[in-house]
């Protein structure tokens, strides 16, 4: 993998986050959300509600105190933590706290490797753990994005610990 992708994403990409505008902010808390492509929904709500997902894209709600993870403003389709098949790293009680969800490496995994093995950068969490190598974001991330930020964000956790 080359530094270029690893500082962009292990999809080939460059990493963006979409804030949208308040009109669609989740329909319970109110709280902004980010644009989710269809195919992420499609692939992470429980194989009985994929019917239910339609054909338009979603936002999913980043209050962390909020139940709902995915919505359609336009639809009023919403779905729960508990109608998704994994937990969703930045919600309350998520376990475990995916950091990656393509290779299933914790956020309590890249802590570790920074602690206990010195790992510095995504290089070397890629490395130590296998992160990033079976990379299908689109499906497996609850973001339908590549997971870089969640791991850098483990490994500045990790380094303040030190």
């Amino acid at each position: 993998m080359t530094n270029e992708k690893i500082n962009n994403c292990c999809c080939g990409g460059k990493e963006k986050f979409h804030k949208i505008e308040n009109d669609n902010t989740c329909t319970v808390c109110k709280t902004s959300g980010v644009k989710v492509k269809n195919i992420t929904v499609r692939h992470l709500v429980d194989n009985t509600l994929t019917e239910l997902v339609g054909d338009t894209d979603y936002y999913i709600c980043m209050n962390e105190e909020c139940d709902i993870v995915y919505y359609n403003p336009e639809s009023g389709v919403k779905f729960y933590k508990q109608q998704v098949k994994v937990p969703i790293w930045f919600k309350k009680d998520a376990n475990p706290k995916y950091a990656c969800y393509c290779s299933k490496v914790t956020e309590e995994q890249v802590i570790d490797a920074v602690i206990k093995h010195g790992a510095k950068t995504v290089k070397d969490i890629i490395e130590i753990t296998g992160a990033m190598k079976n990379s299908q974001c689109i499906k497996n991330n609850p973001l339908g994005k590549c997971c870089h930020k969640i791991i850098q964000e483990a490994i500045d956790k990790g380094l303040s610990m030190k």
